[in-house]
């Protein structure tokens, strides 16, 4: 698993058995097999399955706009899309690369499949759009069904208005990143 702390797609492929890895600049949050460093230095060992999560910071439409008035940001994001291609290109047989809407879709190649954590029984929205490779698209597994607002779908993560409840803090992208344990089930239930 590149780039993840969390260990929340490792663990869920540790429990159905295969050997699973996580790898990132940082800790791991959950203990278990990590590697902290560059997935550069491990992403030619021989994987079968790379599951790859990409900082969005640099990447996704919800902050694109600064690339135009910060001096430097559009060099980011070229950095950063160098960073997807590399991980798409890596020579292992199966790959699924997870990231919000963005430059993504426009820049390398469109997305195979877009999910929401309510199509696996969570109680959140959060359009996740997945690139894939030898993979089939994950199977939705169990429906959480929205409270109604006003007319508007909202889920647990949502304020009424349909913005993110998360208040800023320190570990705010930290918290917004993390994969939600129901797609994390499905992945390892339907790709291991």
């Amino acid at each position: 698993m590149a780039c993840e702390y969390s260990g929340r797609v490792r663990d869920a492929f540790l429990a159905k058995g295969h050997d699973a890895l996580s790898c990132d600049l940082l800790p791991t949050d959950q203990l278990g097999p990590h590697y902290q460093g560059n997935v550069r230095d491990i992403l030619y060992d021989g994987w079968d399955l790379l599951i790859a999560h990409p900082p969005c910071t640099y990447l996704a439409s919800s902050g694109l706009h600064w690339n135009k008035r910060v001096p430097g940001r559009a060099e980011k994001t070229e950095e950063a899309l160098a960073f997807v291609q590399l991980l798409l290109d890596a020579p292992i047989n199966k790959i699924a690369l997870e990231n919000p809407k963005g430059c993504i879709g426009t820049r390398i190649r469109r997305a195979t499949q877009m999910v929401q954590p309510y199509m696996f029984g969570e109680d959140a929205s959060k359009e996740t759009f997945l690139w894939l490779k030898n993979l089939q698209p994950l199977q939705p597994t169990e429906h959480y069904p929205p409270r109604i607002i006003n007319g508007k779908s909202r889920w647990g993560n949502q304020t009424d208005s349909g913005q993110n409840r998360l208040s800023p803090s320190e570990d705010r992208w930290k918290l917004r990143s993390t994969t939600y344990q129901g797609i994390a089930d499905a992945m390892a239930a339907q790709w291991g």
